[in-house]
């Protein structure tokens, strides 16, 4: 099936080809005909498997198909968690709008209000923000909600995750004359999510999109065994300076759990004189421009990120993804190693595994459904064995809500007083006998034996 069959306007279908899109993937096969029909649509699709054209080209095409006669605020509104990503739809967007007259814009964290204002005073269609700047902005009464026609929420599981719940019910108040909502993620897990998409859409078509091998880049997974933090800095500088000289074109993404952990890597690299730039939250967004450009254009194959990066980089030729710390969540795993292999093409993931990783390690096995190899080092050939996993038992109980929750203390409990008997083993009714002057001795009843 070729994007001809979906019925979209003949500008589209240049713009496509221009970009290089020949063949709709599978989600855009499952979402778009549902939303030219301005249906509500809740949908999931691995990363890299084109979701931004997903909800970009209907969303045009509801444009070209219904324009307005004078120039006015807002028509789609799309949200997303992070400025990078915010700035890549934005782009996508640019590219497949050219030549209709059509205006998008961005409004995002670290921008000055005088860089924005013409997207807030003057006439755009197309609009994608995040969360919190937006929110400042309708605070103010800056920003028009009244003529929002399509409201998108892109990740909408990473920003909850973020925080912005508040928010997001804020903004779907404020766009209460919308005629369509959409949500599109890699993932729709967690009650959160679902209680909002219960609140928030009317009778959603709910999308799973599965990857094909046409689509899905092959991603090479493996782990290595780390003895210590030293350790494991020692396997990254090796791994880096590895495949350095197999591929000089390579590009690698270092992910670390936290900015204090990313300062750190980013020093200890730097003694090493290994170059490389960093994206982490909270940072200027200029540096974060300059950062993301250097590492897109080659000048620097390295760049180390916290988790604000896993869903806002898309670098079409990134060649390693490396776990040098393990996330906190299978899902996030998934998020991180889907910058490789992205539209096709071939990548790789690499894990560095302490012994406190290992629990961690085994979720992202039972959650992607594959056990991860592990590989060795020769000259850093690890000196311990791999940690056991946990054993924690759990038992899941499902009260009258019908909700599963986990009780694995009174399991514990259970186990405790099982193993207690066992252990004690039977008794007979002499051993029980205190020695001595008997228990029943001076009591004014006559003992009776059973």
């Amino acid at each position: 099936m070729s994007f001809d069959d979906l019925e979209l306007d003949q500008q589209l279908l240049n713009a496509l080809v221009v970009m290089g899109h020949n063949r709709p993937t599978s989600i855009q096969l499952l979402a778009i005909p549902p939303a030219l029909d301005q249906q509500d649509i809740m949908a999931s699709a691995p990363t890299g498997t084109g979701k931004t054209l997903a909800f970009l080209l209907p969303s045009v095409q509801r444009l070209l198909d219904y324009p307005r006669r004078k120039g006015g605020s807002t028509r789609i509104l799309i949200l997303t968690p992070t400025r990078e990503l915010a700035k890549q739809i934005n782009l996508v967007a640019t590219q497949l709008i050219q030549g209709t007259g059509l205006i998008v814009g961005d409004i995002i964290g670290g921008v000055a209000y005088q860089e924005q204002e013409d997207i807030l005073l003057g006439s755009v269609d197309i609009v994608i923000a995040t969360p919190g700047r937006l929110i400042e902005y309708i605070d103010s009464e800056a920003f028009d909600c009244r003529e929002v026609e399509s409201v998108i929420l892109d990740e909408a599981d990473r920003m909850l995750d973020m925080g912005f719940i508040n928010e997001m019910y804020r903004i779907i108040g404020e766009t209460r004359w919308r005629k369509q909502t959409s949500l599109f993620s890699a993932t729709l897990e967690g009650k959160g999510l679902t209680e909002f998409c219960r609140e928030v859409l009317k009778n959603p078509i709910k999308i799973t999109a599965e990857v094909s091998r046409r689509e899905s880049g092959k991603i090479t997974q493996w782990v290595h065994i780390a003895d210590d933090p030293k350790h494991k800095l020692d396997l990254l500088i090796a791994i880096l300076q590895q495949e350095s000289k197999h591929d000089q074109q390579q590009k690698n993404i270092v992910f670390v759990k936290t900015r204090v952990r990313l300062t750190d890597l980013v020093s200890q690299l730097s003694e090493r004189n290994i170059s490389c730039n960093y994206l982490r939250g909270e940072m200027d967004q200029e540096k974060r421009t300059v950062a993301l450009k250097e590492f897109k254009d080659g000048d620097v194959n390295i760049l180390i990120a916290t988790d604000v990066a896993a869903r806002g980089i898309d670098v079409p030729d990134i060649t390693h993804v490396i776990n040098f710390d393990m996330p906190h969540s299978a899902d996030i795993y998934v998020h991180r190693i889907g910058r490789t292999a992205r539209a096709g093409k071939k990548g790789t993931a690499i894990s560095l595994i302490e012994a406190h990783d290992v629990d961690i390690l085994a979720k992202v096995e039972r959650y992607t459904d594959q056990v991860l190899k592990r590989r060795v080092i020769l000259s850093l050939r690890p000196q311990h064995k791999e940690a056991q996993i946990s054993q924690r038992k759990t038992k899941k109980i499902v009260n009258k809500k019908g909700d599963a929750r986990l009780f694995e203390l009174k399991e514990q409990k259970i186990t405790q007083r099982k193993n207690k008997k066992e252990k004690r083993g039977k008794q007979r009714l002499r051993d029980k006998k205190a020695k001595g002057k008997p228990q029943w001795a001076g009591k004014n009843k006559k003992h009776k034996f059973k």
